[in-house]
């Protein structure tokens, strides 16, 4: 799909499944965890917990168990740890056409902000973006129109595009405000993988792409 930029147009993000996959910050949180626990057999544990998780299980809970931990500690763990996460590929083409081009680039994301904020660091993006709106810095998550306004109170534009992964919440707010909605076809790795059952006009996206490479700035 062609997008054509210049400086009246806004290109926002989804963060988890979008940029990265959400996958890969469990698996990085999971070792950091094992680390914590078992620094000198932590793969053993790691191997199990991410198992554990594949096949469902209450992976804190059988930590907790196995640690004498409290969960809400492991989980405290799991959300604060140091990410190491990468961008899908094509990225950051794509941003720094954005940018060439004098196009303004937003994030909004759900989550918690400092969670937020330190995948956004580990993914060397910051520098390119122009507003980050995250759900628990202004109080509401998506599908809130409010969380869509909050971007365009805070870059000016006259043309807003929206690339993003879960149909249940992601592009009805979008669609309401005239914004071009892309989606980020599922790669088998998404956290969330039900999009089948919101394939009704209200959720699908004005596109929908295969990765970023299906992207092109001009």
């Amino acid at each position: 799909m062609d997008i054509k930029i210049d400086f009246n147009t806004v290109v926002v993000f989804d963060l988890d499944d979008t940029l990265y996959n959400e996958l890969d910050y469990l698996k990085s949180a999971y070792q950091s965890i094992a680390l914590s626990l078992e620094p000198n057999n932590w793969k053993v544990l790691y191997s199990k917990m991410f198992s554990l998780y594949r096949c469902r299980f209450n992976v804190f809970e059988f930590v907790a168990n196995s640690y004498n931990k409290e969960v809400e500690d492991l989980v405290d763990m799991y959300r604060n740890h140091d990410p190491d996460i990468r961008l899908f590929e094509g990225v950051l083409d794509v941003f720094d056409a954005i940018k060439s081009k004098n196009g303004k680039i937003g994030i909004i994301t759900d989550g918690r902000s400092k969670t937020q904020r330190a995948k956004i660091d580990s993914l060397g993006i910051l520098e390119y973006l122009d507003s980050i709106i995250i759900s628990e810095e202004i109080g509401s998550d998506k599908p809130c129109i409010a969380n869509y306004k909050a971007i365009e109170n805070s870059i000016s534009g006259k043309i807003y595009y929206y690339v993003a992964d879960n149909l249940k919440k992601d592009f009805i707010a979008p669609n309401s405000l005239g914004w071009y909605s892309v989606a980020l076809i599922d790669n088998g790795m998404n956290i969330h993988y039900d999009s089948h059952k919101y394939l009704d006009d209200r959720c699908l996206p004005n596109e929908l792409i295969i990765d970023f490479r299906d992207i092109k700035i001009i």
